[in-house]
């Protein structure tokens, strides 16, 4: 396994536990305890580490052992190995500087921009000065990671929402344009029908008026022919003797 990346993160100096060999009987490193080296394990470190006398534990020492048990609960340890060499760095106890400060912010204005910058780093330096600080930041932490994909879920499904209803809003002004299209066609057929009946009414105005003149004329021409007859009749009778009139005109009726 390679050496752990880049953190932001502030981790102690990496402590050589012993062997790979050995790993299955070394306690688990996520168990919310601080980290203990044995002395044999101290013997297998490259660079021996003299070990400081136990003090009398205090109820200070009780309480930042207290702090490191929470802090080491909220970030565990991380470890690697190199070879057959296990390596274990614990996250940082010692309280912060006003440089810690000013480099996290160079980090950070650096990192940014390169990956998603996360809450561990302040939530170590909270949690040494105050542990029920700590854990709540470290909930507030938990609670971000779920919140954001529900915000990138809720972000995806209204983007979709927003184009179904962008392609609603167009289907529905063609719509209105076909509508608007088919009113003006409606309007164009009634004006031409209008028309048609106009002429159909001047049409049948003008047959009329020429029926009528036409009939008149047969009227006239009717009496015309009956009074030509008349005196056709009248003279003729002037002409033909009085005993051939009737026998004749019973022929002619």
């Amino acid at each position: 396994m390679n050496p752990p990346a880049e953190s932001l993160l502030k981790y102690d100096n990496p402590v050589l536990i012993r062997k790979s060999t050995d790993r299955k009987h070394q306690p688990s490193l996520t168990d919310g305890r601080p980290l203990k080296v044995s002395p044999q394990q101290v013997g297998e470190q490259s660079t021996p580490v003299p070990t400081p006398p136990k003090p009398k534990p205090t109820s200070t020492d009780t309480h930042k052992q207290e702090d490191e048990e929470i802090l080491n609960a909220i970030l565990p340890p991380r470890e690697w190995t190199e070879g057959t060499q296990l390596w274990v760095q614990q996250v940082s106890s010692a309280p912060p500087t006003r440089t810690d400060v000013i480099h996290l912010e160079e980090l950070l204005d650096t990192k940014l921009q390169q990956r998603q910058a996360r809450l561990d780093e302040l939530i170590r330096q909270v949690t040494i000065r105050c542990a029920e600080r700590g854990l709540l930041l470290s909930r507030v932490r938990d609670e971000i990671q779920m919140t954001i994909p529900a915000y990138q879920t809720l972000n995806e499904s209204s983007v979709a929402f927003g184009m179904r209803k962008a392609l609603q809003s167009e289907s529905k002004v063609d719509m209105e344009k076909k509508i608007t299209d088919l009113d003006d066609e409606k309007l164009e057929l009634k004006k031409q029908l209008n028309e048609l009946k106009s002429q159909r009414d001047a049409t049948e105005k003008r047959e009329t008026e020429k029926r009528q003149i036409e009939e008149k004329k047969l009227v006239e021409e009717i009496q015309f022919l009956k009074r030509t007859n008349l005196q056709l009749k009248v003279t003729f009778q002037g002409f033909i003797p009085q005993k051939y009139i009737f026998p004749l005109a019973n022929k002619l009726n």
